[in-house]
């Protein structure tokens, strides 16, 4: 199905559920993309002990989890965050593409559940542009938005699903203070 055709059929399936509620969709429109471009929670993680560090999950607190991502498109709007790839940094476990630690100095990214698409943009190469700046940066892990709080995690919660998480080397190429900032808007695509 092309997309103009997908659109329009998602256009269609979403008028019909708006005039007939009691339907549901199937899980199978144009190769199970999410209706409208939504990405609805799939479930809670609710941790069952709380760990000291500043980010990690806390006892009482239900964190979202997310099977989907918003769509991607030439330039689909992200979140980037800093992580520390290196042995004992923030990322938790050796990157899921190749089992390594990664240095901070590698243009490196995990990506939300639903973009990670089950390891198929493992290796490959998305452009990132932020500040009028563009930069490559290889896609290496997931930032599993289905699981979290536990040791394989770093005690973090679950991503949310339109997370792009950056080596400290991707934000100083777009000139971006990570370490201050935390967290800054973005658009990526596949290079």
């Amino acid at each position: 199905m092309t997309t103009t055709n997908c659109l329009l059929a998602l256009a269609i399936a979403g008028l019909v559920l708006v005039s007939f509620p009691g339907l549901s969709r199937g899980d199978d429109a144009c190769h199970g993309r999410e209706l409208a471009g939504e990405c609805k929670p799939s479930g809670t993680l609710q941790p069952k002990r709380s760990h000291s560090c500043e980010d990690c999950c806390k006892v009482g607190q239900s964190y979202p989890t997310y099977t989907c991502s918003p769509p991607t498109t030439g330039s689909t709007n992200a979140v980037m965050t800093l992580n520390d790839f290196d042995a004992g940094g923030d990322g938790g476990d050796p990157s899921e593409c190749d089992g390594k630690f990664h240095k901070n100095t590698e243009r490196v990214v995990a990506l939300s559940t639903g973009w990670y698409a089950k390891g198929r943009r493992c290796n490959k190469n998305i452009r990132i542009n932020a500040k009028g700046r563009s930069v490559l940066a290889k896609v290496v892990d997931e930032c599993d938005s289905l699981h979290g709080c536990d040791r394989e995690h770093a005690f973090q919660p679950p991503c949310r699903p339109n997370v792009v998480d950056a080596s400290q080397a991707v934000w100083d190429a777009l000139g971006i203070t990570g370490e201050e900032v935390g967290e800054y808007n973005i658009t990526w695509s596949d290079a």
